[in-house]
C-alpha cells in the first residue's frame, strides 16, 4: 500500500492530480481543501496517501495535512461512507477541524450546510463519530496545533487547572469566541479522576448555539 508521495506536481484535472516520484506518475484524487493548498504544478509536493484496492482498480486518495487524513480515517468507519464520499464532505467548503467540531459539537444542522451531506447522514455522522472526533481535536491540541486563548489585553489571567486551558483552547479553535469559552470553562468542575474528553464534552454541551 502507497501511504504518502512526494515529488513534482506535473498536471491538475480536477479533483485529481498527477504527482510525479522517480519519472513515474501516480494520479491522486484529492479534496478541494487540499487542492486549495497545493503549490503550482512543476513544484515540489507531500500529500499522506489511502489507498483503495478493489478488484478491478487502484485509487489514491492524496492529503496535504495529517489533520485533514485523521479525519478522512474516521469518516469512513462510518457506514455507506466510503472513500469517495468522505473525499466530498472534506470538499464541502470547510476546514477539517471545523467539520471535527462540527461533529464534536453533535451539530446536525450544521453538518447539513456542508455541500452533500444530507440529514441521515448527518446524524450518522454525529452518532459514531462525536467522542472520537473529541478526541481527534485534543489530540491536534496536544501537537501545538491549537491556537491559544489569549487574556484580554492589559488584564491578568486568574490562575486555574492546565486542563481547563487545554479545553478553553479546544474551543477556541472550534470557533467560539475566547470571552464565550472561558465563560463556560470557569464553571466546570474538575472531578476526581476526571478526564479532558470528560471536561470537553461538558463544555461543548454548555456553550452558546
Amino acid at each position: 500500500m502507497i501511504g504518502r508521495l512526494r515529488g513534482e506536481l506535473v498536471d491538475r484535472t480536477g479533483p485529481r492530480v498527477v504527482v510525479d516520484v522517480a519519472g513515474v506518475g501516480y494520479e491522486v484524487a484529492c479534496s478541494g481543501w487540499t487542492l486549495a493548498s497545493l503549490p503550482p504544478l512543476g513544484e515540489q509536493v507531500t500529500l499522506r496517501v489511502f489507498t483503495q484496492a478493489r478488484e478491478n482498480e487502484i485509487v489514491l486518495y492524496g492529503f496535504s495535512g495529517a489533520d485533514e487524513r485523521a479525519l478522512f480515517d474516521l469518516l469512513i468507519t462510518v457506514k455507506n461512507v466510503g472513500p469517495s464520499t468522505a473525499i466530498g464532505i472534506l470538499s464541502g467548503g470547510h476546514a477539517p477541524h471545523d467539520i471535527a467540531a462540527l461533529i464534536a459539537g453533535e451539530d446536525v444542522a450544521g453538518l447539513t450546510r456542508i455541500k452533500g451531506v444530507g440529514k441521515k447522514t448527518a446524524e450518522m455522522l454525529v452518532v459514531e463519530l462525536h467522542e472520537k472526533c473529541e478526541l481527534l481535536l485534543l489530540t491536534w491540541s496536544a501537537n501545538g496545533e491549537m491556537r491559544a486563548v489569549a487574556a484580554p489585553a492589559g488584564a491578568a489571567r486568574p490562575k486555574r487547572h492546565p486542563m481547563l486551558d487545554e479545553v478553553a483552547a479546544a474551543l477556541a479553535q472550534m470557533g467560539w469566541r475566547p470571552i464565550e469559552a472561558d465563560k463556560v470553562v470557569a464553571d466546570l468542575e474538575i472531578a476526581a479522576g476526571a478526564t479532558l474528553e470528560q471536561l470537553l464534552r461538558q463544555a461543548l454541551r454548555a456553550m452558546p448555539r
